[in-house]
């Protein structure tokens, strides 16, 4: 399936992956697209790990939008900050400074009662989506740089754990909106990173079937990065099989040069060959098991990952997407 051309009309994109799969990286990607097609972009950080400031060559931020590249803001987050917010907006509880015998109450109950910290996050980005649906906030896209693949179900699910356990009172109709937002496909959609390997198609797979089981979340795209460019045709590979033989390669040596760049070469060759054959046999075992749709992001052959590598991968999405 290729990607749904409607991606970036949704109000609040999650993207997560198993770790080291370039998951900031294409969050950034997508921002940077969204930003240059006029929308104005919130990313929210959730994975510590994760640094899409990075991507925009701009220093790290806190828990206020700060506007890291025109139209695009970020926000790192911070569950005791979402805590003070929480209390300011909807309890009407002036916090200041640090929050002392709060933050220790706090502490005590989200250890007691797994999913509060969850709550807290996913609560602070979908207000700040629902915020901007109902004019309030200048976002017209939210992107969140989430969770790595194995816990993002549960920050997902939070929401609706905590509603199902509280029949009535504010913490009740909180997490009913917040459920709703997040189940709404219009609005939300959830998305995975992946690369053409074993390990990483192997999780994929097994987090599309979580949350189809356990979320009411929709799910978006599978960004399938780092794949390798087809550099030979199929004719072109069979020939390096035929250049171990001695008689082509004294022929070969006759017309190039001997010696050891040209074993380098063919070398390189092979590996390139070797590797795409492998991952291609990963892409088709995902393109069988996860039925979404699906973008290819090539790898990039670069060492630094500033705002030259994003502007590439937003391209790249561009491409992929049709613009």
């Amino acid at each position: 399936m290729t990607a749904a051309p409607d991606l970036l009309a949704r109000r609040l994109l999650v993207v997560t992956g198993k770790g080291g799969v370039g998951k900031s990286t294409v969050t950034a990607g997508l921002a940077l697209l969204a930003a240059e097609l006029g929308q104005r972009v919130l990313v929210v950080e959730v994975d510590g790990k994760g640094d899409v400031c990075a991507k925009f060559e701009h220093p790290r931020v806190g828990f206020e939008p700060v506007e890291v590249h025109p139209n695009v803001s970020v926000l790192a987050m911070d569950t005791e900050a979402s805590l003070r917010e929480y209390l300011r907006l909807n309890l009407r509880v002036p916090v200041l400074g640090r929050l002392g015998p709060v933050a220790r109450v706090f502490d005590f109950v989200a250890t007691a009662a797994p999913g509060v910290k969850e709550v807290l996050t996913i609560g602070k980005v979908a207000w700040e989506v629902r915020e901007s649906i109902e004019g309030r906030a200048p976002w017209d896209l939210v992107l969140v740089d989430a969770a790595a693949t194995g816990h993002v179900v549960a920050q997902m699910g939070a929401p609706e754990a905590i509603r199902d356990l509280v029949s009535v009172g504010p913490i009740r109709s909180q997490t009913e909106w917040m459920t709703d937002l997040l189940s709404d496909p219009a609005v939300t959609a959830l998305n995975v990173v992946t690369t053409p390997e074993e390990m990483p198609v192997s999780e994929t797979i097994d987090l599309v079937t979580r949350a189809r089981s356990e979320l009411d979340v929709p799910l978006g795209t599978v960004f399938v990065n780092r794949v390798l460019p087809e550099l030979f045709a199929r004719a072109e590979e069979a020939a390096f099989g035929v250049l171990d033989d001695p008689a082509a390669r004294r022929v070969l040596e006759a017309s190039v040069g001997e010696g050891p760049a040209l074993d380098e070469v063919l070398q390189g060759a092979r590996l390139a060959v070797a590797l795409r054959r492998t991952r291609a046999v990963h892409l088709a075992h995902l393109r069988e098991a996860v039925d979404l749709p699906t973008l290819h992001l090539p790898y990039l052959f670069t060492r630094s990952h500033g705002l030259r590598e994003t502007r590439m991968v937003a391209e790249a999405l561009g491409a992929e997407f049709g613009l």
